[in-house]
């Protein structure tokens, strides 16, 4: 038997390196290890990456050869800003005038927090004229003699006229040290933010560089050929090369590959991943079948990183339970592995016997009131864990399971000492603890306005079943454990996409300033490995901030998954109902093409126009979109531009706020081309034009297009 070509997916935590096997045609897992993470290793974490390679590869009887993909990511960065681990950054300011004191400021970085009683070091140097030689090898030495082991060069709007620092790098050469430009980072406006931006990139960069060689030369000479890619903090991965140049990427990069996981394995199009560990939960949103992504913050201010918007609330599996005069008052933030004890449901039914109540501080400074048994067997914690399995909430087969009968021994003594029943006493504990967790949802279920009738809670991590059946029974919601949730997160690495987002600002731009952007996104991508021919690009063009930004994704191989089931015409019919929340028989196809299947409804309401809901529905049976009120359109590659436009002209308004196209998207071949994010109408049409260039003209396009009102 022929082994499979394998996608593998390593991530790097903080404690343990996960690293899964899966197949690259079928998406199936077919093998997960679990390695410490090598902090202290001369190597540093890229021995554990390749000890995790070694043991996942013997697992699964494949060879090095047999990887097709590879990717790992890691809380590396994110740690070192943490402790304040970074190289000290050497700063060139460039200006003349009006400019130099503008630079000139940006020596205030010094100032710049890293950690309790540690500031980013930083050394100041400025040259008036980045051609002049001598001045900018005079400051590259001034600073050296600082301490300097990585150059920033930073010019007022070097977005724009770039050439002043790139010949400061280039007169700094010679010296050897690691550079980079601020232009580089970003090339959004804004001198003082994208400054701070590539300091803080620069801070990371040694170590990051010396991380990227370290695994790069281990892994070529386990033999494997597969170009290594790393997570992004948006979702993706790129390639090793980019991360030299941009490490400050991989920062925030551990939720990503989580919600990464959901949406490639978990196919969610609406909806929130709740990723729960022994002390926290992470929440992500998901929103049309894309992350939510926005500028993060970095060391107490806002950067240009485009980072997911992820929001942490400290409940996890773990977390233990607070009470007071004698009801429960909260659970966390304290968890079992703080305190140091073991979970009570996890003992055995002899090691609890005679268990009485006891409330204990688990470290200095807490307050006396988090909730331990002591028992036979020892003292024990009372989890959140404990309580999801007194009520049956933990399937049979996840990490989080124990036997009921022992989560109900466990909880049994709290109960008495609450003056009621097992149950309840569980209930009380999981309501106390998914409170936080719910508001936050709730927020983030406003913020993006999400489509309630759709959105699904997704949960991930091990600790998932503490928190998300209990959070959906009582929200509502539906929900659901994501598969081998435990490792959801090397999945998500295994499986994410190339990415890359360029970003402009652009005002009025122009058709061909539009196009420019999207092109260079799509070529930023395909130069990282992405297979030409999969390369997706979502363009936005925000008329307020004149920003046009394309994000850009693909696959490094194309996927021609043969699936051993497919959703048949009657599953993905009732996938549509479902979503649509009407009877099947209410339920019409209006287009469709090999990959998707477009359904609509009427909806009447008295003295409303009728409204016409569309799901739209992949091969696998997955609502892929959802649309309140649209208007579908079959038409081919050759009529399309013709029909478009007239579509296009027929569903744009016209008010005080300006012209408003519709909401357009293209189903082609298997692809759902998002064109959303334009508001005019002739870059819209240009856009879709890009899209259908080079396809044949008898291939089937079909319009969904939503009028903004």
């Amino acid at each position: 038997m022929n082994t499979p070509r394998i996608r593998v997916g390593i991530d790097v935590g903080g404690t343990f390196t996960d690293a899964v096997a899966v197949d690259a045609t079928t998406l199936e897992l077919l093998g997960q290890v679990k390695v410490p993470t090598s902090h202290h290793h001369e190597d540093g974490v890229a021995h554990g990456i390749v000890e995790a390679l070694d043991r996942l590869l013997e697992q699964t009887g494949c060879a090095p050869a047999d990887v097709a993909f590879l990717a790992h990511g890691t809380t590396q960065a994110t740690n070192a800003l943490l402790e304040g681990d970074v190289a000290t950054v050497g700063l060139i300011g460039i200006g003349t005038g009006p400019s130099a004191v503008f630079t000139r400021r940006l020596a205030s970085f010094g100032k710049l927090e890293l950690a309790a009683g540690k500031r980013l070091p930083l050394a100041y140097a400025h040259v008036d004229d980045p051609h002049d030689t001598s001045a900018v090898r005079r400051a590259v030495e001034q600073l050296k003699d600082e301490g300097a082991q990585v150059l920033v060069a930073s010019q007022p709007f070097s977005v724009d006229r770039p050439e002043g620092e790139q010949a400061v790098l280039d007169a700094a050469r010679p010296y050897g040290l690691p550079m980079t430009a601020a232009h580089e980072i970003t090339s959004l406006y804004g001198l003082h933010k994208r400054t701070r931006t590539a300091v803080v990139n620069a801070a990371i960069l040694p170590r990051m560089l010396a991380t990227a060689d370290l695994v790069d030369a281990s892994i070529t000479k386990a033999g494997v050929t597969a170009p290594l890619m790393v997570m992004r903090c948006d979702g993706g991965v790129m390639a090793l090369d980019e991360m030299r140049r941009r490490p400050l990427l991989t920062v925030l990069s551990g939720p990503a590959a989580g919600v990464a996981g959901a949406l490639m394995q978990e196919r969610v199009s609406e909806g929130a991943f709740l990723e729960t560990g022994g002390t926290s939960t992470d929440i992500s949103v998901v929103r049309r079948g894309k992350v939510a992504v926005r500028h993060a913050t970095i060391l107490g201010r806002t950067s240009y990183l485009n980072a997911l918007d992820v929001r942490t609330v400290g409940v996890g599996g773990g977390s233990m339970v607070r009470i007071g005069n004698g009801r429960v008052t909260g659970v966390g933030p304290r968890s079992a592995h703080i305190a140091g004890l073991p979970y009570a449901c996890f003992a055995s039914l002899d090691q609890l016997r005679d268990a009485e109540v006891d409330t204990v501080r688990p470290m200095d400074g807490d307050p006396a009131d988090y909730v331990v048994i002591d028992a036979a067997g020892g003292r024990f914690a009372i989890t959140m864990t404990c309580a999801a399995n007194a009520l049956g909430r933990v399937p049979e087969n996840d990490f989080a399971h124990c036997d009921p009968e022992t989560a109900r021994a466990a909880i049994a003594p709290l109960a008495a000492v609450l003056g009621t029943d097992i149950a309840t006493a569980a209930t009380r504990i999981l309501d106390a603890g998914i409170a936080q967790v719910k508001a936050v949802v709730d927020a983030m279920v406003r913020d993006y306005r999400l489509d309630k009738d759709t959105a699904v809670l997704v949960g991930g991590g091990g600790g998932a079943a503490s928190v998300t059946p209990h959070l959906a029974h009582t929200s509502g919601m539906e929900g659901r454990i994501a598969r081998h949730n435990e490792v959801i997160s090397p999945i998500g690495v295994a499986l994410a996409l190339v990415r890359e987002q360029v970003e402009r600002i652009v005002p009025g731009a122009s058709q061909e300033q539009i196009l420019a952007v999207r092109a260079e996104a799509e070529r930023a991508v395909v130069a990282q490995g992405a297979a030409a021919e999969g390369v997706e690009v979502e363009v936005t063009v925000d008329p307020q901030t004149n920003t046009v930004r394309a994000v850009a994704t693909g696959a490094t191989e194309l996927r021609t998954q043969d699936r051993s089931h497919r959703a048949d015409d009657t599953e993905r019919l009732r996938a549509a109902a479902a979503s649509l929340k009407t009877d099947p028989a209410a339920v019409h196809v209006l287009a469709g093409t090999a990959a998707h299947t477009v359904y609509g409804t009427h909806t009447h309401r008295r003295l409303r126009p009728t409204r016409r809901p569309v799901r739209i529905v992949d091969m696998d049976g997955v609502v892929r979109h959802h649309a309140a009120d649209a208007r579908v359109e079959t038409t081919t590659v050759a009529g399309a531009p013709e029909v478009l436009a007239r579509l296009v002209g027929e569903s744009t308004s016209y008010g005080d706020g300006g012209v408003r196209a519709p909401a357009l998207r293209l189903l082609l071949g298997s692809r759902i081309a998002d064109l959303s994010g334009v508001l005019d109408p002739q870059p819209l049409l240009a856009l879709a034009r890009s899209e259908l260039r080079t396809r044949a003209a008898d291939e089937p396009v079909v319009a969904v297009l939503e009028v903004r009102s």
